[in-house]
Parts: C-alpha cells; sequence; structure tokens
C-alpha cells in the first residue's frame, strides 16, 4: 500500500505511520483480527481490534479504490485525453466522490444537449462566452449560423447547454455544493400520491408525511424510516436548499472575480448557471448528499447492531449442565426436551398445561418423571408465546431445590429450527423438537448456539434490512470472529459452526478439524492440528492460541498462550527451576518471574505480560456467570401496566434512541434515550446492555397503540 494511503490512515485514525503501515503488511500476509491484536502488540504497537478492524476497513477500501482509479485511467487514455497532470490528479486522490468528480467530464454518458451543441459546432463560441470578453454575444453567435443552427438566439441556447454542462462538471462547485447541502439542507418528507392511494399501507409512515429536519441534524433512525418509506412509494422526499445562495457561490467559482465584458453576456452566463443548478446540479447533488447522508446513517446503525450482537454472544451461560427447555405453546402444548452436559438430545415430549387442552395433572407428572430420569439441573424456557404462564406452571412444581429457572429468548429460534443446519443436525425431528434444542442449548452456551443463526435474524438490530448489506456484513462478521476468540473454542466439542470462526479457519478447514477428529479421535495436542488436511503454518499460526484442549498433556494447549511462545514459557520455568505445570494458577511463581530479561527484538512486556496472566488463569471464560430473573407477578397483560409502576425487566434491543425492555407481557417497553439520565439529548446516558436486567418506572401507557414508555428507576 502505498505512503498516501498510509498517511491517510494514520491521520484519520490517530496511529502513527508505522503503526499502520505494520498493520497492513499483517493483513497483507493474511494475518486477522484477533491474532494481529492479540499476538502482534508489539509490532503494532499494541493496536486493539476496533483500531485494526477500522485499519482493515480502510486496507479493503483503497485497495477497490486502486482498482477504480486503474479503470478511469485506462477509459480517459483510450480516449486520448490523459496527460501528465490529470494522471497525477488522479493517483492523488484518497476519496471517492472527489475520484469520480474528476473523471466526470470523460465518463461516457447518454446523449446531451451540451453533445448536441458541440456537434453542431458550438463549443468556440461557449469557450468565448466562458472568457468574458465577448461584448456583443448575438453579433458573436450569428458567425455559427448553419443548417443545425438556425439563427443567433439556437446558437446562443446550444452555447449555454455547454457551459451548463461544464459547471455541472466542475469539481470546486460540486464539492462546493455538497459541503452547503450537508450545512444548511433540509430534508422534507411528504407521503407520496402512491401512499395517499394506499392509504392502509402508508399508515405506518404518517409522522413524516409533512416533516422537515435539517440534514446536519437528522437522527440516524428518523433518515432511515424515511428513506425506507420513500423505497416503499408510499413517501417522496427531497432536500429542500436556498437556491439564490446557492448560485450566488457558483458564480463566485465561475467568475473567479472577473467580470463579464457586458450585461448581455452576463445575462447569458447567469441563464447557463441557473439552467446548470436547477437542471443538472441540484438533481445530481440531492442523491449524492441523501446517499452520503444513508451511508452515515447505516454506519451508526450498524455499529449499534455490532454493539448489541457482541452482547448477546458474550452473553453468560450456565455451562456443561443437564437441561430441560421448553419451548412454549398454548394450543399445540409446550415441546419439552432433555439435553445432556455436551447438549445432545436424550428425549423429548410434549405436555398441554394451558388452555384449551389444560392436562395441568399429566403434565406435572411428565416434567417430574423426566427431571428424575434423565438428573435435570436447569430449565430453560422461551419467552415468547405462553413464556410466562409456562414459567408460572413450572415454578409451582414441587421441584428439587437446586434446580434453576431460566427464562431464555426465542429470537431465531425458529430461524434456526427451519434451516439447513437444523435438518443437518436433527434429520429425524420436526421444528418444534430442534427449535426447544435451540432454547436450551442457548441457555448452556450463548456463543456456540448463535452462531449457528444468521445475526439478522436473532433481532437485534435497527433498520437492519435496509442498511448497506456489504458493510453491515463485514460488521457482523468481525464482531461474531472477535467474540468466538476472545471467549477460546474447545477443540475436542467445537461444532463446524462455531470453528468456522476462529480465527484463519474459515468453514472448509472447520469441516476438515471435525472430519479428522471423527476419524481419529479427540485432539490430544495443538500440534495434530498440523495432520489436518489442507490446515498448513499459516492458518495454523493464525488459529493454534484461540483453540482449547482440556486436559491436555501440555497444560498451554488448554491456555491463549501461543505455541509459538511455548520456548519462552518453558525458559521462564527452567530459570526458576519448576516445571511449566507448575507455573499455572500459581500467582505467587508467576509473580516472581523479571520479565525484563525475557524483552528481545521479538517479544516486548505487552506480550509477556498477556503470557503471565494467562498462566495465572488459563482458558479463564470472560463471559462470568448467568443469573435467574422473575418478572412481576403483577403484570399479565398489558392491562395491567399502570403509570408509576416500578417493575423488573430485561433489555432485549437497544437503539440510536433507546432501549427496548421486555416486562414479562407481549408488548415490549421503551425506554426513550432522554429517559436514560443525562438530559433529553441523552448525552451522558446510562449505557445499557443487551439480556442486562434492571427496574424500570412506567412513565405511559398507550392501549390503543399498544405502546408503553419507560424510564430508568430513579430517572424523571
Amino acid at each position: 500500500m502505498t505512503d498516501l494511503y498510509i498517511k491517510h490512515i494514520s491521520a484519520q485514525l490517530g496511529v502513527n505511520q508505522w503503526q499502520a503501515l505494520h498493520c497492513v503488511e499483517l493483513l497483507e500476509e493474511g494475518a486477522t483480527i484477533p491474532f494481529i491484536s492479540r499476538y502482534r502488540k508489539e509490532r503494532t504497537g499494541g493496536l486493539d481490534e476496533v483500531q485494526v478492524g477500522q485499519i482493515k476497513h480502510y486496507f479493503v477500501y483503497f485497495t477497490d479504490l486502486d482498482k477504480r482509479k486503474a479503470a478511469i485511467l485506462k477509459s480517459i487514455e483510450e480516449q486520448d485525453k490523459l496527460t501528465g497532470e490529470l494522471r497525477a490528479q488522479i493517483e492523488a486522490q484518497v476519496d471517492a466522490t472527489a475520484l469520480e468528480d474528476i473523471y466526470l467530464p470523460y465518463r461516457p454518458k447518454k446523449r446531451t444537449r451540451a453533445m448536441v451543441a458541440r456537434e453542431r459546432g458550438l463549443e468556440p463560441l461557449a469557450d468565448a462566452f466562458m472568457g468574458l470578453n465577448c461584448p456583443n454575444p448575438a453579433d458573436a453567435a450569428r458567425k455559427y449560423i448553419n443548417k443545425d443552427v438556425p439563427d443567433a438566439e439556437a446558437a446562443i441556447a446550444g452555447a449555454k447547454d455547454i457551459i451548463a454542462e461544464r459547471i455541472s462538471e466542475n469539481t470546486q462547485v460540486r464539492s462546493m455544493l455538497r459541503g452547503s447541502y450537508f450545512k444548511w439542507g433540509t430534508v422534507v418528507s411528504k407521503q407520496s400520491k402512491e401512499g395517499a392511494e394506499k392509504e392502509e399501507e402508508s399508515a405506518n409512515y404518517r409522522s413524516w408525511f409533512n416533516y422537515r429536519e435539517p440534514l446536519q441534524r437528522i437522527a440516524p433512525h428518523r433518515l432511515l424510516a424515511i428513506l425506507r418509506g420513500a423505497s416503499e412509494g408510499m413517501l417522496s422526499v427531497k432536500v429542500d436548499v436556498d437556491s439564490d445562495r446557492n448560485l450566488e457561490r457558483i458564480s463566485r467559482i465561475v467568475l473567479d472575480g472577473r467580470r463579464p465584458a457586458s450585461r448581455a453576456l452576463g445575462d447569458i452566463l447567469n441563464d447557463a448557471m441557473a439552467d446548470s443548478f436547477k437542471r443538472l446540479l441540484h438533481p445530481s447533488i440531492e442523491n449524492e448528499v441523501l446517499r452520503m447522508a444513508k451511508e452515515k446513517a447505516d454506519i451508526s446503525s450498524i455499529k449499534v447492531f455490532g454493539e448489541n450482537l457482541r452482547q448477546l454472544l458474550l452473553a453468560p451461560p450456565v455451562g456443561q449442565k443437564r437441561v430441560m427447555a421448553i419451548d412454549p405453546g398454548f394450543r399445540t402444548g409446550c415441546k419439552v426436551v432433555c439435553l445432556d452436559a455436551q447438549g445432545n438430545l436424550l428425549h423429548n415430549d410434549t405436555i398441554y398445561p394451558h388452555p384449551p387442552m389444560n392436562e395441568r395433572i399429566s403434565s406435572m407428572k411428565k416434567i417430574n418423571d423426566m427431571v428424575e430420569k434423565y438428573g435435570v439441573e436447569v430449565i430453560a424456557i422461551g419467552s415468547g408465546t405462553a413464556g410466562r404462564e409456562t414459567e408460572s406452571f413450572i415454578q409451582k412444581l414441587f421441584l428439587p431445590e437446586n434446580i434453576k429457572v431460566y427464562m431464555v429468548s426465542e429470537d431465531g429460534a425458529s430461524v434456526y429450527s427451519a434451516s439447513e443446519v437444523a435438518r443437518e443436525e436433527f434429520p429425524d425431528y420436526d421444528v418444534t423438537v430442534r427449535g426447544a434444542v435451540s432454547i436450551g442449548r442457548r441457555l448452556m452456551d450463548p456463543l456456540s448456539e448463535l452462531v449457528k443463526i444468521d445475526p439478522k435474524s436473532i433481532g437485534v438490530g435497527q433498520y437492519q434490512h435496509d442498511v448497506d448489506q456489504g458493510l453491515l456484513k463485514e460488521e457482523l462478521d468481525n464482531t461474531v470472529e472477535s467474540c468466538v476468540n476472545n471467549v477460546g473454542v474447545n477443540l475436542n466439542t467445537a461444532s463446524v459452526f462455531l470453528l468456522q470462526y476462529v480465527s484463519g479457519v474459515g468453514p472448509a478447514l472447520a469441516a476438515n478439524i471435525v472430519d479428522y477428529r471423527t476419524a481419529n479421535g479427540n485432539f490430544t495436542s495443538r500440534e495434530q492440528l498440523l495432520g489436518v488436511r489442507r490446515l498448513g503454518a499459516k492458518a495454523y499460526e493464525q488459529c493454534a492460541g484461540f483453540l482449547r484442549i482440556p486436559g491436555a498433556a501440555n497444560p498451554l494447549d488448554n491456555s491463549a498462550v501461543h505455541p509459538e511462545r511455548y520456548p519462552l514459557v518453558q525458559k521462564m520455568a527452567a530459570d526458576i527451576k519448576v516445571a511449566v505445570g507448575d507455573l499455572v494458577r500459581n500467582d505467587a511463581l508467576c509473580d516472581s518471574i523479571n520479565l525484563d530479561a525475557y524483552v528481545d527484538n521479538e517479544v516486548g512486556l505487552p506480550t509477556l505480560r498477556d503470557i503471565i496472566s494467562e498462566l495465572k488463569k488459563p482458558g479463564r471464560d470472560p463471559r462470568g456467570e448467568a443469573a435467574t430473573f422473575a418478572f412481576s407477578e403483577e403484570i399479565r397483560t398489558i392491562d395491567d401496566v399502570r403509570e408509576g409502576m416500578i417493575i423488573p425487566g430485561i433489555v432485549t434491543n437497544i437503539t440510536d434512541f433507546g432501549a427496548f425492555v421486555d416486562i414479562g407481557i407481549k408488548q415490549s417497553g421503551l425506554i426513550h434515550v432522554s429517559r436514560m439520565g443525562g438530559g433529553r439529548d441523552g448525552r451522558g446516558a446510562v449505557r445499557l446492555k443487551i439480556q442486562q436486567h434492571v427496574q424500570v418506572r412506567v412513565v405511559s401507557v398507550d392501549l390503543q397503540r399498544g405502546r408503553i414508555g419507560l424510564a430508568l428507576h430513579n430517572e424523571q
């Protein structure tokens, strides 16, 4: 990558140029974000995952920009219009929009009015007018009368078309207008003609039928809502600007302090500028700034989605326990499954404890029998339809005191149960059994189960189907990869779906690892990975540190210490005359090691501190422990909700405008950002997390629209 790009990355991200350069070099070598941020701290100066991810984004962006530059240079060269100055100007660009501005006059286009005028020989007249030294435009125009140009008026009109197109392709004019639109433009939305004809369909967009807001202040979620309405044909959207002010700015650029030789020439130029603005520039710049504003809104929404997904994936697991999982239902009954501590399906059944069947006695007996037979330690209940009723039913049973009951989000479970992945896992069971299994496994290990589901189906996004799908995929893939590698993966129990997110692995190698495990039994050392088909030295370097082997002969194989540092740890142990195993979980021995003695050209204190930290707590799970939760017994439907109530809830989704909270009924409540503290604008608001248990106060109840307004308890 060129110095031009490295300098730009450095300036944009506030990192040293050498840090950006070394990070790009590692990316070019095929290193992943988790590997770089964890195991190459000295080479990058300690860049974290977010910074490495940003540099990777620029790396891809500039790689694509170089390809676009090459295509543009080739196109202009084929037109025989490429000069050394133009080439240098193109090669110096770091912004795709500015690059396209430069290319605009050379871009092949449909037949335009200016093209027709040029074909009629009117370009010299346009040049004369643009030179401003043409005191009698009509006399000059008469020289261009021919069979295609009947009179001076037609010649002047053609020259104005050429001037208008030139102005519309002026990079300085376009750049000025973009800035002006972003600073002073107003987004205006109205009900469209189609929306008026489809009154019922357009009802969701009633808030935007007569809406105005400055472009620079409009919140991402409001802009995306308006643009969705426009894409569905329910709204019309435009950017309202001060045309007169913008024409004055265009005039200053075009005239550049000069004066036309006559009033008549000035009028011609003013007409050309007005035409250029109204017919060519405004529609183009309006579309551009809306697109750019949407890109900005996309990035904001994608960032929120990524953070929500991270919190959900890193939700605390209950671990390897024998689980009873229940997918609740009324008419169709509750599907019950029993899983062993590894998540394998042992048994499934259906109970009907609710109306219309009301088979409570037989349902109680079935539950008690299954608890005893399969040694159930925890019970997971889906949070959807009949979830509260099923929880109440289970809580009233005389179960062993040590059994804990958890409500588990069902978001995405139905998507998984109908997926090809689920059919491959459970070909002999229907979707209801698969859904219940997913609920149980999600309690045991949310990360391992949720990686099987398309993140967009998990229900923690904001306009996820409206944003740039390429950027969304990049963010979500990076988030899942980060979470998986942050937690670490058990090499002998991980599924293909989990293994594919391990640094350097991917779907093909994940399948090969499972095939090797099936054919040869459990891995006993990380080094055995080199025997996996097509897993070479580079992939081993990237993945080994994130894979764990509990009970391995070498205790370092169950830690985040990378195999490339095993000799270093062995030297540390030998220097204080103990075995490597003696260092593990021995804080006193680890603290006795003088780290400065092991610093060299490749290994610095950051890596050495990471090694010591890992030796003290090898393979530590950063997710904490799962906690049980109980909704208010006072509330069963929205009719039970009253203003002023203080009730418990679970945060289910976080957006730019607030957080949605499950309070145990069909309708979720919304804590507007202004109700999280920090004033009306939400600045300094309490940062909530997905699945966080909160106490909320009911501030409003709209029975007709099914909406509940909440505030964090103690917030006004």
